[in-house]
């Protein structure tokens, strides 16, 4: 069974945050990271994963995305704090 991710992305600690959905994070990363067309993460350089969770189906995950869209920016912040504290880039762990 494939799994579906939504991540969050940062363009530095307490920067600027991208919410997103796929069921491939890395090759996801890849592209944003590739910064190619014009697009929200390319033009505010919002490049590094700081959080991420994972789902069975694809209908969870985009009902997780669009929860988490409607948070609060303060409440983004503290998940992320309260689970990557350093913002340390999450891709380089899934290259591991």
């Amino acid at each position: 069974m494939r799994q579906w991710f939504v991540y969050i992305l940062a363009s530095k600690q307490n920067g600027t945050l991208y919410i997103g959905v796929t069921n491939d994070l890395a090759r996801r990363g890849d592209e944003h990271k590739a910064k190619e067309g014009r697009s929200f993460t390319q033009k505010y350089r919002v490049t590094k994963l700081v959080y991420y969770e994972s789902f069975d189906s694809p209908d969870e995950a985009i009902r997780r995305e669009k929860n988490m869209k409607a948070w609060k920016r303060y409440w983004k912040l503290k998940r992320i704090n309260h689970i990557n504290p350093d913002w340390r880039d999450l891709s380089k762990k899934l290259l591991d």
